[in-house]
């Protein structure tokens, strides 16, 4: 590992999120120091190489045989048997080594640096709405939340053509928006909030975090609109389904996403997400770096090995 990203999904992890007990840490840019079990051009072909991970190992990558019937439909992400690197049952980055299949490998271009490369599984997840949707529809979009998964949907639409508003508690973290050309509201992030907001959009995408921000969504969405859930935390998150209904609204989970996609926007340098980072930690001082996570305004986090 040379740097990881500290996830808002991490903290959940260290609450209770999926019962997850081992080595956290899902956001990574790596170097490969040793392959086995392949050919010697295979692995001469990795050795030194730096990576990002797709963090889903599906049973495929795991050579079992016969493989489910989510891997046979070119599902791996929903891979029956799977396990998900420092979420469930599988040892992450916050390390200094980390092991994964070649196939959940990518390589790192050479003009994305290792602070760009980290954020490459975080921007991925938010290029599966451009998967999910046909974004070219949607001129204007509506993204609920600051955080850092919420800012880098918000840069990914603008990327690809879409007017972003982005819904937000914190002027600091809504500044970061601004600077990239999103216009952003202020919102309080509770209940009265179905009171004050009046706008509505065909696209609204929810990664506030929150339970409150689900009934927002949808309040926000047009009839016939879409609503994307990109939001995950550990407990229950109370909601009427009649706007849904009412309001034939398609509600789409949003979850893991192609890292192709992310790799090129990087490259390309159509996003940058290193405004993003908040402060650098040694990985000596992972304890102190997550409890910094948690501290308001603080957007991302990261952990270096070595020098």
């Amino acid at each position: 590992m040379r740097v990881a990203g500290i996830c808002n999904t991490d903290v959940e992890i260290l609450r209770g999120y999926h019962q997850f007990r081992g080595v956290p840490g899902h956001e990574f840019v790596g170097e490969v120091v040793e392959v086995a079990g392949v050919s010697a051009a295979a692995r001469k072909k990795w050795l030194g190489k730096r990576v990002a991970g797709e963090i889903n190992v599906s049973c495929s990558a795991y050579g079992h045989k016969p493989v489910c019937d989510f891997c046979r439909r070119g599902l791996k992400t929903h891979c029956a048997r799977r396990t998900v690197l420092g979420i469930v049952v599988h040892d992450g980055a916050f390390a200094e080594y980390l092991s994964l299949p070649l196939e959940n490998l990518h390589q790192v271009p050479a003009n994305v640096s290792d602070e760009k490369a980290v954020f490459i599984e975080p921007l991925a997840a938010a290029c599966e709405i451009l998967d999910q949707i046909p974004i070219h529809k949607f001129p204007e979009a509506a993204v609920l939340g600051d955080g850092k998964l919420a800012l880098l949907i918000a840069f990914v639409l603008q990327a690809r053509g879409s007017r972003v508003t982005l819904y937000g508690k914190y002027e600091d973290k809504m500044k970061l928006a601004r600077s990239a050309g999103i216009r952003t509201k202020k919102v309080r992030g509770h209940a009265n909030d179905l009171k004050t907001v009046r706008e509505n959009f065909r696209l609204v995408v929810e990664a506030t975090g929150s339970p409150t921000g689900l009934a927002l969504a949808q309040q926000m969405t047009e009839p016939r609109g879409t609503l994307i859930l990109k939001s995950t935390f550990h407990g229950a998150a109370p909601v009427e389904t009649w706007p849904i209904v009412v309001k034939e609204i398609t509600v789409v989970g949003s979850r893991c996403g192609p890292f192709a996609k992310a790799i090129a926007l990087l490259r390309l340098g159509k996003v940058d997400p290193t405004p993003l980072i908040s402060k650098r930690f040694a990985l000596s001082e992972a304890a102190e770096a997550i409890q910094f996570a948690q501290k308001r305004g603080v957007v991302k986090v990261l952990l270096k090995n070595g020098k």
